[in-house]
């Protein structure tokens, strides 16, 4: 990757600049979306999505100064995604959150112009056909994305070690170890799903992503989400400045077609 430029997610470096160093923010395959589900087009040769989580190996969890990230072993196909539109397994890098400072906004992807309070994103690469995540993420198949809506309910049993986690890398470049921990436990019941091609949704922008956006969201309390906001963008020396709002708004979809699994 060239130089690092840096970006955030502030006036002065947020989503609507970025393009002044990473031109591909004005590409024809961007994310996320809006997707208008009336318009998605129901595929009946894309096959159900399968979740092999079982045998995954989480290693830590850190604040990138962006987002909470959890990173997990990727050295071979054990913990990995097939079936749906995909050829070969995608194995499972790491996940990470975009949330708002309020319930009304969050989440990247929208549904019929309705934001969630919170996205979760499972990114994994294609380790079949290449040799690492970095040459994979410069690919236009190497990356593939599982996108989650969160929205507030009851408390969620699986989220309470993550969220519990989080005061250990409250400032921007912390990091803890965290083990044992199965994202399996972050999806919903159905996977029934959206698929479009798309990017990543944080510079680079790489046009590398086949983003699985599941239509069922899953459920957190609301003193979960809380925790998300006690983060901070800076380190520990800065002035704090709460994490929250880290999401780009959708889009132009620029005549791509959203194909749904399932039939609306």
């Amino acid at each position: 990757m060239t130089g690092q430029h840096s970006w955030g997610y502030g006036q002065d470096d947020g989503p609507s600049e970025w393009h002044k160093s990473y031109p591909i923010a004005q590409g024809s395959r961007q994310s996320p979306i809006d997707i208008v589900s009336a318009r998605a087009v129901y595929d009946p040769n894309l096959k159900p999505l399968i979740i092999s989580y079982e045998l995954c190996t989480s290693l830590s969890i850190s604040n990138t100064g962006h987002s909470v990230m959890v990173e997990f072993e990727d050295t071979d196909d054990k913990a990995a995604i097939s079936g749906g539109p995909f050829q070969n397994p995608f194995r499972l890098k790491q996940f990470h959150f975009h949330w708002g400072r309020t319930h009304s906004q969050g989440s990247e992807h929208t549904i019929d112009g309705k934001p969630f309070p919170c996205e979760l994103h499972l990114v994994h690469w294609n380790g079949r056909k290449y040799a690492t995540f970095g040459e994979a993420a410069a690919a236009p198949d190497g990356l593939a994305v599982v996108g989650v809506f969160l929205e507030i309910g009851k408390e969620h049993a699986g989220m309470n070690r993550l969220t519990d986690a989080l005061y250990m890398v409250k400032f921007k470049g912390t990091k803890a170890q965290f083990g044992s921990f199965n994202p399996k436990c972050l999806l919903p019941l159905s996977l029934d799903y959206w698929t479009y091609l798309g990017s990543l949704t944080t510079p680079p922008l790489n046009e590398s992503v086949t983003w699985i956006v599941l239509k069922e969201p899953i459920r957190i309390s609301e003193k979960q989400l809380e925790k998300f906001r006690m983060l901070l963008f800076t380190g520990e020396e800065d002035q704090r400045i709460q994490m929250a709002n880290n999401f780009r708004p959708p889009q132009p979809l620029k005549g791509r077609v959203v194909r749904a699994s399932f039939k609306a």
